[in-house]
């Protein structure tokens, strides 16, 4: 059921995000994918002002869940330009979004709980979509030479 529902809903994204289809037989890290493809400007602005680019195109493995501009856009007015000037809690909000290892989705389960890079932990929600701290899963399974990325529709945040 989880593999179906993802399988749908990735098929239904590819057409939304076709640069992420491809990726080009792994050899490529997170940050080159989110920067390749287009939809992620907002993340990977974060990210280098976060100073967390290295990091995410290091060894790994890493699980990215990875909010999309329209997640980015979807935040109060104001709210990314605050946080590019609070470089603490952006980078408590993006190490948030990342787990140490490579989480596929057929390794979740509902009511799971992963810890994150941050300290704290997501919860996952499955049923009639893969839910991560009540962001929908948009896209699974985006495979990278260091990891794993998981498309999101909403910038998830730490207590």
């Amino acid at each position: 059921m989880i593999r179906t529902t993802l399988a749908a809903t990735s098929l239904l994204a590819l057409a939304a995000i076709p640069a992420l289809a491809d990726n080009h037989g792994h050899s490529q890290d997170i940050v080159d994918i989110a920067t390749e493809n287009g939809n992620f400007t907002t993340l990977v602005a974060a990210l280098e002002a976060a100073d967390l680019v290295d990091t995410l195109k290091g060894e790994g493995p890493f699980t990215v869940f990875a909010p999309t501009d329209e997640a980015f856009e979807a935040l109060p007015e104001g709210t990314v330009e605050a946080l590019l000037d609070d470089i603490p809690t952006l980078t408590s909000i993006l190490t948030y979004h990342v787990v140490p290892g490579a989480v596929m989705s057929g390794d979740l389960s509902d009511g799971m709980m992963a810890e994150t890079v941050n300290g704290e932990s997501v919860e996952i929600s499955v049923g009639d979509s893969v839910m991560v701290d009540g962001a929908t899963v948009t896209m699974a399974d985006i495979e990278a030479s260091n990891g794993v990325i998981h498309v999101i529709d909403a910038v998830i945040m730490p207590e």
